[in-house]
């Protein structure tokens, strides 16, 4: 302000911009005070950083972050939109692939055929069939043809164009399709039938508070929170999926719909999947929210029987606002006073008797559900009307892709390595996933790096040591954390920007790309190196999800990486395991056009069957 002042002492023009209506008011209101208003003017509006213009009828140009003192941790940078995808263009295929020709079945693919003879003229795809028969597609007529996508399966022999296997297959994938959509549509049902409670629209606190988000939102972020708050707000319960890759900005839009309902005097849940990870929800929610008079607690090991009984009281009584705990909090013994929204982190971690538990809370109170396995594209859109869906695929602003390596341990270079990090005052996680090993682990550390602070920490730990441990890293007086894969969701130690994961041929590949996603999360460089053993081979599944995940290192990721996953693994994650038989019979596009087709169907939607090809 005194610099504000200053300029305008000079005779100098002040238009400072502001994004909210209660924003400029305030802001208006301190200006007045210092009697400054008369020359400076407030403008709705987004500056990403002030400027002076110097030219004739200029002056100076003020962001509102610079004028209420709020810092941008990050720069912007030009973001890149990624979607996961199928086959968008020939390009994509390699000749000698397996393809599904969405009439006559599994074919091999053999290349790009130009043909310059007869009525046919112009470039073709080439399939073979079985005994030797050619089909020509055009290749405007490429959604015809997709990618063999098995869920862990290969295909069978090639299908024999003009028999009837091919139609037998699509039909009982139709059938098991239809069971399927008929779950769906029957729960959206049930919620459409029971009257919800219908939040009031935002407020100038939930301005304020948005506001108060110290980096620039990506425009998936805000999109999505829109859509979340019109479900809030309509007289029925609401049950929304969004999906992110890991560090996209999913706990911010948990808390602003949080705060929303507790404004309105209403509690929340926050259900996570580790003990670890309602720590860090905890401290996250607490430093968010610490402006405005919220109560939250956690529910974990980490408290004592006496400390779980009297948050437990409080909870009931209405005294806690907001509840972040492990499945606990699914417990006979947890009680609400005024429940109104239940956050659930990864609910795919959770069990059957879990989900059992909260597909009947589902038909009661509002539902967010978040999670960092993404969907790829085709069964987002085969979901879209029996399922609340929202994808964010804009990377935050100034996150850089991480350098991913797949290599063997050498001594000298990972001792370069490490001080490397440590010399930029930042902190290493060293994945080792053997507690009985853990602290030969520590040892090799240690002498290696005798320089460096090391912590261990794994699930099988006294509670509050290991909540002491993870504090100490969290704090900074430990530059080293050997753990388990207990650091595997959720954790957001900016500082953080090495990992090194050892035996990582061990590891799933969704595992790996969540684990991944621990570092990266400030403008810093980040670096992944993903250890084999030198001196045995590597089963031919690990190899290709080591090369995948070393591939698919640049933002938005997720999306190929869920496509590649449910070639070497399957769905089972996604649509449950009585699925995934059909999907390696058929392919995974195509059981997400029949999927579609049994929606419509049980909607009463007509449906429209692409047309067929002529056989060469």
């Amino acid at each position: 302000l005194a610099a504000l002042a200053e300029e305008t002492d000079r005779g100098g023009d002040v238009v400072v911009f502001l994004r909210q209506e209660a924003e400029a008011e305030r802001f208006r209101e301190v200006l007045a005070e210092g009697s400054i208003a008369s020359a400076a003017r407030v403008r709705l509006g987004g500056l990403s950083r002030g400027f002076r213009w110097e030219e004739p009828g200029g002056g100076i140009f003020v962001s509102g972050n610079a004028a209420l003192g709020r810092k941008r941790s990050l720069e912007r940078v030009q973001k890149k939109r990624v979607e996961g995808r199928a086959v968008d263009t020939f390009l994509e295929l390699e000749e000698g692939q397996h393809v599904v020709h969405v009439t006559h079945g599994i074919a091999r693919y053999c290349g790009l055929r130009n043909i310059r003879e007869g009525a046919r003229q112009g470039d073709f795809l080439v399939l073979e069939f079985a005994e030797g028969v050619t089909l020509l597609v055009p290749v405007e007529r490429i959604d015809m043809v997709q990618k063999f996508v098995g869920g862990g399966k290969k295909p069978g022999r090639l299908e024999r164009i003009g028999s009837s296997a091919w139609s037998k297959k699509k039909a009982r994938a139709e059938e098991a399709l239809h069971d399927l959509a008929s779950e769906l549509l029957e729960v959206q049902a049930l919620r459409a039938e029971r009257p919800g409670y219908p939040f009031p629209q935002d407020d100038e606190a939930q301005h304020a508070f948005e506001e108060s988000f110290p980096f620039e939102e990506t425009g998936d972020q805000l999109e999505t929170i829109g859509v979340i708050k019109q479900d809030m707000e309509k007289p029925k319960p609401m049950d929304r999926l969004v999906c992110g890759d890991v560090g996209y900005g999913k706990t911010e839009l948990a808390m602003r719909a949080a705060f929303k309902v507790v404004r309105d005097g209403k509690q929340v849940a926050v259900l996570v999947p580790t003990t670890v990870l309602a720590q860090q929800h905890l401290v996250t929610f607490r430093e968010r929210m610490a402006e405005w008079p919220i109560k939250v607690e956690a529910l974990s090991r980490f408290l004592s029987r006496k400390e779980q009984g009297e948050v437990l009281e409080r909870t009931a009584s209405g005294d806690v606002n907001i509840l972040i705990g492990t499945h606990r909090l699914l417990s006979g013994d947890v009680n609400f006073s005024d429940l109104g929204l239940i956050v659930i982190d990864e609910e795919q971690r959770f069990g059957v008797a879990h989900k059992e538990k909260l597909k009947q809370l589902r038909r009661l109170v509002d539902i967010l559900t978040l999670t960092a396995t993404p969907i790829p594209r085709t069964l987002h859109m085969s979901l879209v009307g029996v399922k609340d869906i929202s994808s964010l695929h804009d990377a935050p602003e100034g996150r850089a892709p991480i350098q991913t390596e797949v290599c063997s341990f050498d001594d000298a270079r990972f001792r370069k390595i490490v001080l490397r990090e440590l010399n930029r005052d930042g902190q290493v996680y060293w994945l080792h996933n053997r507690v009985t090993s853990i602290e030969e682990c520590c040892q090799r550390v240690e002498k290696l790096l005798p320089e460096a602070a090391v912590v261990v920490a794994h699930g099988q730990m006294n509670e509050h040591e290991l909540e002491n441990r993870m504090i100490r890293f969290i704090d900074k007086e430990a530059n080293i954390l050997i753990s388990t894969t207990i650091i595997e969701s959720g954790l957001d130690i900016p500082s953080a920007n090495t990992l090194i994961v050892e035996r990582a041929d061990r590891f799933g590949l969704s595992q790996l790309h969540q684990l991944r996603g621990r570092v990266g999360r400030s403008h810093h460089k980040a670096y992944c190196y993903l250890l084999i053993p030198e001196d045995r081979p590597l089963k031919m599944d690990s190899r290709r999800r080591l090369q995948a995940i070393e591939e698919y290192s640049e933002l938005g990721a997720g999306f190929q990486i869920a496509m590649r996953d449910l070639e070497i693994r399957g769905a089972g994650n996604i649509l449950g395991k009585e699925q995934s038989g059909h999907i390696g019979s058929v392919g995974y596009d195509l059981f997400c056009r029949l999927l579609e087709r049994a929606v419509a169907d049980l909607q009463g939607v007509p449906w429209e069957e692409p047309p067929d090809v002529e056989i060469a």
